[in-house]
């Protein structure tokens, strides 16, 4: 589902530009992100999992042939599907109901690869979790993404002390302005009447010393 540029999350208030009412909706799709109301992942990582089986029954054929080796499957796996569900992963949250639902999609994929095990009197059972474990070398998609979440950690530690962040670059400004108080002042939002004492946190004046 495409979403509109006029579009909304997470206000209570009615928005109008133009004479065109900006429409609320609970969640709203950006740079391929879905950005809900509460700001969880969940309904991020649901449509992670549909894309990663669209992409799976997309290359059906090459999964089920029986030309190509178990170990280059798993080797397809990895770098076709697997990168679809965990795009981003980085800098998300790793609940028990999230790291459930992405070992569910992964077995169901890796008993597809497998296939079922015959029993000793002839019978077929599907392969066990640890089974599955132990043919991926316990290299899980969870583990993977706790390893990429260790390797962006590096990252960021790396990153020089010199690095701008955006409070620190208004924080300059401010300091430039000679605005002090502006914490305090910040938590006020109702509009100062004509001719107060009380001052907003920027006035027109405030910005000629930028």
């Amino acid at each position: 589902m495409r979403h509109s540029r006029t579009q909304t999350c997470g206000t209570d208030i009615e928005i109008e530009t133009e004479g065109m009412k900006i429409e609320e909706v609970n969640n709203v799709k950006y740079l391929a992100t879905i950005v809900t109301m509460d700001n969880l992942i969940e309904e991020e990582i649901n449509e992670r999992i549909a894309a990663g089986k669209r992409a799976f029954f997309a290359n059906k054929k090459i999964f089920q042939s029986k030309l190509i080796s178990k170990k280059s499957k798993i080797k397809l796996y990895k770098s076709l599907i697997r990168p679809v569900v965990v795009h981003g992963s980085e800098c998300g949250v790793l609940t028990e109901n999230i790291t459930q639902k992405l070992l569910v999609f992964e077995r169901r994929i890796l008993r597809r690869i497998f296939g079922p095990t015959q029993k000793a009197n002839g019978e077929w059972r599907l392969k066990t979790n640890e089974e599955l474990e132990n043919a991926i070398a316990y290299e899980n998609i969870v583990r993977h993404i706790k390893s990429k979440r260790l390797s962006w950690l590096g990252h960021v530690e790396r990153m020089p002390n010199e690095r701008l962040r955006w409070e620190d670059d208004m924080r300059n400004d401010l300091r430039k302005m000679g605005v002090k108080n502006w914490k305090w002042r910040a938590q006020d939002s109702e509009p100062y009447p004509r001719g107060s004492a009380q001052r907003p946190l920027l006035c027109g004046s405030d910005l000629h010393g930028l």
